[in-house]
């Protein structure tokens, strides 16, 4: 009977183990399943994040090139500004001094001959002179006017209210000036009394002062001659950009000149104040 319940037992156990057997390779089954799903997952979430790197690589890439652009961009403005500051101190005046006399106010009319320095036009229409061209072509002119000596230069201003500078220009440096009006002829014909010959003539308006700029330019002579935005600057040699119809530009203008050309000529002149030349007094 015992050998029986044992063989009953042995049997028993044999088919428990079969059975965990089974259970076990069903579970290594289900445990491999859900292993490589779970690897599967992993490795799709790594290349997802993998592509999600190089995504935000380029869009750091993006950004850092949008960056160094405005960084670039920012040097290259702070360069300017750096440039125009420059500019400014080494300016004949300060830039305020300019802009307080109006001197970069234009007209509505701008010739071609002008167009170049035309910073832009107002909501009324008047063109505006690049200030920093002014100051430029002043310099010029200042260098130009200085190979000339004084006798061999005139002066031609028959707008009025350059009257006073354009005489005190006259005064300082020596050269000869015609104000309110010109002798027509008097360059051209040999037989007039007060005929004479000279080498340089500065024309305030080319408008006004035609008689004088024909003359100057039928004997083939230079012409330095102050140009507005409505000017030619036909036949001029050398050309001052800015506004002739103000007697305070004109101030600075004929102020600059003398400023510039007794210095060069180491002229010992005793010249007023800036104030003055823009003032309207007498």
């Amino acid at each position: 009977m015992e050998k029986i319940i044992d063989e009953i037992k042995k049997d028993i156990k044999k088919g428990v183990e079969a059975v965990e057997e089974v259970v076990e390779e069903a579970v290594e089954k289900l445990t491999g399943k859900e292993l490589s799903k779970k690897a599967e997952r992993e490795s799709l979430a790594t290349e997802k994040h993998e592509k999600s790197i190089e995504e935000r690589k380029k869009e750091l890439l993006k950004k850092v090139k949008k960056l160094s652009g405005k960084v670039d961009v920012t040097k290259t403005e702070d360069l300017k500004e750096q440039v125009k500051i420059k500019k400014r101190e080494d300016m004949l005046i300060p830039l305020e001094e300019y802009v307080k006399v109006g001197i970069y106010l234009g007209t509505k009319v701008v010739t071609p001959d002008m167009k170049p320095f035309v910073y832009r036009r107002r909501a009324d229409g008047l063109a505006i002179f690049d200030t920093d061209m002014i100051d430029e072509k002043l310099k010029e002119s200042i260098e130009y006017l200085s190979k000339f000596e004084a006798k061999d230069i005139i002066l031609v201003c028959k707008r009025q209210v350059g009257w006073k500078s354009a005489r005190m220009f006259s005064h300082l440096t020596g050269i000869r000036t015609f104000t309110k009006k010109y002798p027509s002829g008097i360059l051209t014909n040999t037989t007039l009394p007060d005929f004479f010959e000279n080498e340089l003539t500065i024309v305030t308006d080319s408008w006004l002062d035609k008689n004088a700029l024909r003359d100057t330019l039928n004997v083939g002579k230079k012409v330095l001659m102050i140009c507005d935005t409505n000017n030619f600057s036909k036949g001029a040699s050398k050309v001052i950009i800015g506004n002739n119809k103000s007697g305070k530009s004109l101030g600075v203008i004929f102020y600059l000149l003398t400023r510039g050309f007794c210095k060069a000529k180491k002229i010992d002149a005793d010249i007023p104040e800036f104030e003055w030349w823009i003032s309207e007094e007498e």
